[in-house]
């Protein structure tokens, strides 16, 4: 866990792309779980529960975060969550899971592309920390 605090304190916002925008353009390798036009599910590389999938837009469209959206955003962010529940459907998660998202360095947000973690296949705790 420091290691992601640290990547989190140490994350900076850029116009630059982004691992993600990388991985959207396939130009770096992933295990794609659902893709649409709008949305990409992918699972992450270092998951933190036996289910671990990231659910990102294709576009960025200057959402780097969810403290950044604004009203134009209401789509794709509605978009993310529906994509959520069909992913965790598709992955058998019928006796729950959770959703995170990060934003911030104090909220351990690394990659400056809005994106959702859906976590699941364990009993979840409270409070999550």
């Amino acid at each position: 866990m420091a290691s992601e605090k640290e990547a989190a304190l140490s994350a900076t916002p850029s116009d630059a792309p982004t691992i993600f925008d990388k991985i959207v353009n396939k130009e770096i390798p992933s295990t794609v779980v659902y893709e649409d036009d709008k949305v990409l599910a992918f699972r992450d590389i270092a998951p933190q529960a036996p289910t671990h999938i990231l659910i990102i837009p294709k576009v960025r469209d200057g959402l780097t975060g969810l403290s950044k959206a604004e009203e134009r955003h209401t789509e794709i962010l509605g978009r993310l969550l529906y994509t959520a529940k069909l992913v965790a459907k598709q992955e058998g998660l019928d006796d729950g899971f959770r959703i995170v998202i990060n934003d911030g360095p104090k909220g351990c947000q690394s990659v400056y592309h809005i994106h959702v973690h859906l976590l699941g296949g364990r009993q979840m705790n409270w409070p999550p920390g």
